[in-house]
């Protein structure tokens, strides 16, 4: 089964497979976040922090490659009563518009290998702005032991080494790390080793 398959079965069923609510990381961000602007959701899946995020007043644009996911996340704006500009696209081949956003938010996009990743987050620092926001939450190694959601390759976890080196060069950096429990879905469900940063270019 392809990787594209894999998602689409997954994002197939009824419920939403990460919930409808926000990620709790990006969620406690919204003090950061401009009062207006243009926003880039990465590989949004279901919509729930593209259609978050747009009910802070800003002006989304939700990329996914799941036509099934992108459904969901178009029912769930019009539930929410927001807009949202949705694009069906691969991440990995999407051609990133330069200096084009005031925020982006890259929430568990573990699918990518290195290589991938790379090319993405590449992308994702030439569209942010001077002085644009960048939001980024992963899954750190020991996620392996909690098996709770995530990719089940090491070299897909991000560690606070990987992540100070490859975004060496934006104005500055915050990164966290923690144990929670999420509870997002039945995707993201139990104790989980968490990694975030956000960064000014």
């Amino acid at each position: 089964m392809s990787e594209f398959e894999r998602w689409e079965t997954r994002f197939s069923v009824k419920e939403y497979v990460f919930g409808e609510a926000p990620n709790a990381i990006l969620g406690s961000k919204k003090a950061l976040l401009p009062k207006s602007g243009r926003v880039l959701a990465l590989a949004d899946g279901e919509g729930r922090n593209g259609v978050w995020l747009a009910e802070q007043g800003l002006d989304v644009l939700s990329v996914e490659f799941s036509p099934a996911a992108q459904a969901k996340a178009k029912a769930l704006a019009a539930r929410r009563n927001v807009h949202l500009t949705f694009e069906l696209a691969d991440v990995h081949d999407w051609a990133f518009p330069e200096d084009a956003f005031d925020v982006v938010a890259d929430v568990f996009t573990q699918f990518s290998n290195p290589e991938q990743r790379r090319r993405k987050w590449s992308g994702m620092k030439k569209s942010l702005r001077r002085g644009g926001l960048l939001l980024l939450v992963g899954y750190a190694p020991k996620q392996l032991e909690f098996g709770t959601g995530g990719p089940g390759a090491l070299e897909n976890l991000y560690t606070r080494d990987l992540l100070e080196r490859e975004f060496s060069d934006l104005t500055r950096i915050g990164i966290e790390e923690s144990e929670q429990v999420l509870a997002e879905g039945t995707g993201h469900a139990g104790m989980s080793a968490v990694i975030d940063l956000v960064g000014w270019k």
